[in-house]
């Protein structure tokens, strides 16, 4: 039998799985919760096939092998290209180094990544679910291990269906034992980012690992095995908080993926729609096949609408693409299309695809406007650095001889990767006496202080007032750094205390 005679025969004849509702069903024999239905999607091939296999190949290479890139810092810093260092409170990405105090880089990552979401929501729907999410990505390689174990959907489901031999215990022994092995090295890919990654490797195998770096490779294996392996629709369906989201998001331009029923309607036989056209009657080009049910990894029937269960990946698209293909008639069926459009077409208007408009335009102006911020400051920003924290208790001291005395803990921050000098200095009281505690006084109110390659350093400092005039309140004192090498300045202000006036 050819592809073209199973096709046909696919559109004659019902599919065995399906539940067709008859007349005598009543609503309240529904139940409130709906037992999970186990899915086994059909393989497939076509242009959104490949981009999601070239999709996979890149983002998991990236996972798995980013922590072994090296980047020459230099021998005070680490060789590791990507790394979250939380013993020395470093974040390492390739030349970048961020500090903890520079914690907001972070909350412009988060806010380039939602907007970035919104735009893609904007533009084409659910696209971030359908190619880039995770649990998209895992699920489809744990779905390749299991066709390559187990079979096709209908060998999968014909074996599921009989009594178990000894070669489905071998199979499903070894879909599992690879399923765990992706999810261990998923894990273990995981911890490599927060130490050198070749070194924790060997550590790992030899035993003499920290206890937390197993333990989180086990949390990540269970997660991942669980998630991708077991729950997979589950987690699109019931879990993940962004279909509801962008379901509130969404307007009638977004481009998502599209049954045109104007073309498509009604849904007849291949025989049945000859017959049909033959004698002038509407004619349909769905044939009924089910392809694009069967391939889809949520189960979700395209024909009946948006539905909250699409995650936008295509591969309805690329099966009845290629039915169409087989049966002579054109490509496009399903598509990435809006209902605008369809009505526009029903009613012989062209269709019109706005991409660029108000909402798309915000969201990408947005994200220049946030990535130009993060880029400056980055660019911008200074290697040295300088805190003052000014003493609480007592906020001041009065000396026997009348004098004021405020205490004051100076922090200096090194971001490069060499020591450097830098002279402290203490001003703003014309009659004072600035002690470093632990170094030698000078009349001047300056010091020279080393600190080490990418440190920071704590120097304790009192700030005598001996003037004779009424003391204020309150005095603006200004403490500022210089580098001996580079003249960069960096400058803080506080407060000298003092007690309130009579």
């Amino acid at each position: 039998m050819t592809q073209l005679e199973e096709l046909v025969r696919q559109s004659e004849v019902p599919d065995s799985t399906a539940s067709p509702a008859t007349d005598s069903d009543q609503v309240d024999d529904i139940p409130l919760y709906a037992a999970r239905r186990k899915i086994y999607p059909q393989s497939t091939h076509g242009k959104f096939r490949t981009v999601k296999w070239i999709v996979l190949a890149v983002t998991l290479g990236i996972y798995y092998l980013l922590p072994f890139v090296r980047w020459d810092r230099g021998i005070n810093a680490p060789s590791q290209a990507v790394l979250i260092d939380l013993p020395n409170r470093r974040f390492y990405f390739f030349f970048i180094e961020l500090w903890p105090q520079e914690v907001y880089y972070l909350t412009g990552l988060l806010i380039l990544a939602a907007i970035g979401l919104f735009l893609m929501n904007a533009i084409a729907g659910r696209i971030w679910c359908g190619y880039l999410c995770p649990q998209t990505v895992w699920t489809d390689l744990f779905f390749a291990i299991e066709r390559l174990t187990e079979g096709d959907r209908r060998e999968h489901m014909k074996r599921d269906s009989l009594a178990w031999t000894a070669e489905t215990y071998v199979r499903k022994g070894l879909k599992h034992f690879l399923w765990l092995m992706v999810a261990w090295w998923t894990g273990g890919a995981w911890v490599l980012y927060f130490a050198d990654a070749p070194t924790l490797v060997r550590e790992l195998a030899t035993g003499q690992a920290a206890f937390v770096a197993y333990l989180w490779i086990g949390i990540l294996t269970f997660t991942t095995y669980t998630l991708a392996g077991h729950m997979r629709e589950q987690v699109c369906l019931y879990m993940c908080p962004w279909p509801r989201i962008q379901a509130a998001l969404t307007d009638e331009y977004a481009l998502n993926v599209t049954y045109r029923y104007d073309r498509g309607e009604p849904r007849c036989s291949v025989k049945k729609a000859e017959q049909l056209r033959s004698a002038g009657a509407p004619a349909g080009d769905c044939v009924d096949c089910l392809q694009c049910v069967h391939v889809c990894p949520t189960g979700v029937d395209i024909r009946g609408g948006a539905n909250l269960g699409c995650i936008q990946c295509g591969l309805c698209i690329d099966a009845c693409d290629n039915v169409m293909t087989k049966l002579g008639r054109p490509t496009g069926l399903i598509a990435y299309d809006t209902d605008l459009n369809i009505k526009a077409r029903s009613e012989g208007r062209k269709p019109s695809f706005k991409l660029i408009r108000g909402r798309t335009m915000l969201y990408a102006a947005i994200i220049a406007v946030a990535g130009g911020i993060m880029l400056f400051t980055l660019a911008t920003r200074d290697n040295e650095g300088i805190s003052v924290i000014h003493d609480r208790n007592p906020m001041y001291v009065q000396l026997s001889d009348g004098a004021l005395r405020n205490a004051y803990t100076i922090r200096i921050v090194n971001k490069e990767l060499k020591s450097r000098d830098f002279i402290v200095g203490v001003d703003g009281l014309p009659s004072s006496l600035v002690d470093f505690i632990g170094l030698p006084p000078r009349a001047d109110g300056r010091q020279l202080v080393t600190v080490g390659p990418d440190q920071t350093k704590e120097v304790r400092v009192t700030v005598t007032d001996y003037s004779n005039s009424p003391p204020a309140p309150s005095t603006t004192v200004l403490f500022s750094l210089i580098d001996i090498d580079s003249g960069a300045v960096a400058q803080m202000r506080d407060h000298f205390f003092g007690p309130e006036r009579k």
